[in-house]
């Protein structure tokens, strides 16, 4: 699987990146969009969530989930600073898919018992796309993690995020997680959606 982080760079804003990455056969976008004022967020939000209609994606926000409800996006994904995901399932019902973020297995474990669907795992190495990055993992990081789920019988989709390129895919996968999380490396390509196909090919 494959999970598109939107940002933004010189030549393409959230949603034209968006929009190409689901022209490039992505089918699942995360809307992330810190520093954005409420109602920039939510007619990006609504844009992008049309275009994911239009592409039979998955449309997530990140984080603001009092308004996944209004802007009827297919879920929430929630950072270790943000709400709970007991607290956003409270407020969400069990229609929605809520991801939540891992650094750790303490962490993997928490997430799992509180209901999450699925667990973003990462830095594999440094980005610049997010600011106060937990420690980077690298293979090893994921090897051990995956290893002590194993062991405690937690089942839970784990997706590889940060600073993932394409030559970095095999080794990941082998791993035994669900799918990578990429940003930049799709976003500032020459051409985003040949690139998309590209990564979509090495996870086939």
């Amino acid at each position: 699987m494959l999970q598109f982080i939107t940002h933004q760079n010189d030549k393409f804003t959230y949603y034209t990146g968006a929009s190409a990455v689901l022209r490039g056969g992505c089918k699942w976008v995360q809307l992330r969009f810190k520093e954005a004022e409420l109602h920039q967020f939510i007619s990006c939000a609504e844009m992008i969530k049309n275009e994911c209609k239009t592409f039979g994606a998955t449309f997530i926000i990140d984080d603001y989930v009092e308004y996944a409800k209004k802007i009827a996006s297919d879920g929430v994904h929630l950072g270790k600073n943000d709400m709970s995901i007991k607290e956003a399932r409270k407020l969400l019902g069990n229609n929605f898919i809520i991801g939540a973020t891992a650094n750790t297995f303490e962490d993997v474990e928490n997430a799992y018992s509180q209901g999450a669907n699925y667990i973003g795992c990462g830095p594999f190495r440094f980005t610049t796309t997010k600011k106060n990055l937990s420690p980077v993992l690298g293979l090893e990081g994921y090897r051990e993690i995956i290893e002590n789920m194993k062991k405690n019988k937690i089942d839970i989709p784990i997706i590889a995020i940060g600073g993932i390129l394409k030559e970095d895919v095999k080794q990941i996968m082998q791993l035994g997680v669900s799918g990578i999380a990429i940003s930049g490396a799709i976003l500032n390509a020459q051409d985003p959606e040949s690139e998309t196909k590209e990564f979509l090919k090495l996870l086939e």
